[in-house]
């Protein structure tokens, strides 16, 4: 099976594709001043975008990883995961509290979708 990579930085890809599987690279907010929704909001922006590109959506989400600085901002995180969500395509969630690479992101998000 071929590899495709989408959106190549110097240390990583945006996103892999192999076979009928998207693996997102970690997602942080290109705004890193905004609040935990705000990046929330901007991260999940930048997915759909990563999603559509691959050929697939986040109806096809299959597990999502989320990273906070702070546990603090669960719940402002989940006003703008709430918003953002398929209701009748949830995919398997984990969240954990992480020191970030930059102190100034409040959240990283990662995920494996399928292709259709």
């Amino acid at each position: 099976m071929t590899i495709k990579r989408l959106q190549p930085e110097e240390r990583l890809t945006g996103a892999v594709v192999h076979g009928k599987t998207v693996y997102l690279a970690g997602q942080v907010a290109d705004d890193p001043t905004l609040d935990a929704e705000g990046q929330t909001a901007d991260i999940l922006r930048q997915i759909d975008a990563l999603l559509a590109e691959a050929g697939t959506s986040s109806a096809r989400l299959l597990s999502v990883q989320i990273f906070l600085s702070d546990m603090n901002d669960m719940a402002a995180m989940n006003r703008a995961w709430d918003a953002w969500l398929d209701r009748d395509a949830k995919p398997a969630r984990a969240t954990v509290e992480a020191r970030l690479a930059d102190p100034r992101w409040k959240v990283e998000i990662t995920g494996i979708a399928a292709l259709p």
